[in-house]
């Protein structure tokens, strides 16, 4: 099985390999979610590694929550690549990037910033999910994650004072969301990726004001 991974959730955009379970990764730095220079990164990445597109059995693609520029170009991107192969084997498959965030045998609340005084949150258990994607207002931030569950966030520099201040202690920092790790869980637990993958988007679009 060979799995490519690719996440665009954030500003720090990554990609990965899985070759009959072994993983390799790559972070491309100095872009950001609008860059036009990943697709041929992620060409020469396979290349360094013996592989061209049409190897892949699948390509796994972290669905967010995030940039909606980058999640959105990297499902267009990952589904022209399956097309592009004539045996028609590729399938592309897609997985929430908090799982990125998640560790064998730990407790961890995820914790983002949905905008419009909103947020997100997701609970695992080590990579069960034991309460999905929930959106809660700052005063339910803090029943909103279980009793000394360790909290992080992929959205640190907007809203890490606020969640030390909620959580205290329990709060372990800012993390950013890599396709190593997705492709990590992947491997382990097959059963967790989805085979039609959409952005997950926990706001509607924002409407312009009546004038």
């Amino acid at each position: 099985m060979k799995i490519l991974a690719i996440d665009r959730s954030t500003d720090t955009q990554s990609v990965a390999i899985a070759v009959d379970g072994e993983v390799k990764g790559r972070v491309f730095a100095g872009m950001d979610s609008r860059s036009a220079e990943w697709p041929v990164k992620i060409r020469d990445f396979l290349s360094s590694n013996g592989l061209s597109p049409h190897d892949l059995d699948q390509v796994l693609v972290g669905q967010g929550p995030g940039s909606f520029a980058g999640i959105r170009a990297a499902l267009a991107f990952a589904q022209g690549l399956a097309l592009g192969n004539p045996a028609g084997t590729t399938k592309v498959i897609g997985m929430p990037s908090t799982y990125a965030l998640t560790r064998d045998g730990a407790r961890t609340a995820v914790v983002g910033d949905a905008r419009r005084d909103r947020f997100w949150v997701v609970v695992y258990d080590g990579v069960e999910c034991v309460k999905d994607f929930a959106l809660v207002a700052k005063d339910e931030l803090a029943n909103a994650v279980p009793e000394h569950w360790a909290v992080v966030t992929p959205d640190g520099a907007r809203i890490e004072p606020l969640l030390q201040g909620v959580f205290g202690h329990h709060y372990k920092g800012s993390l950013v969301p890599l396709a190593q790790r997705l492709a990590e869980v992947a491997v382990q637990h097959p059963n967790i990726p989805c085979q039609e993958p959409l952005p997950l988007y926990l706001q509607p679009a924002v409407r312009p004001k009546d004038k």
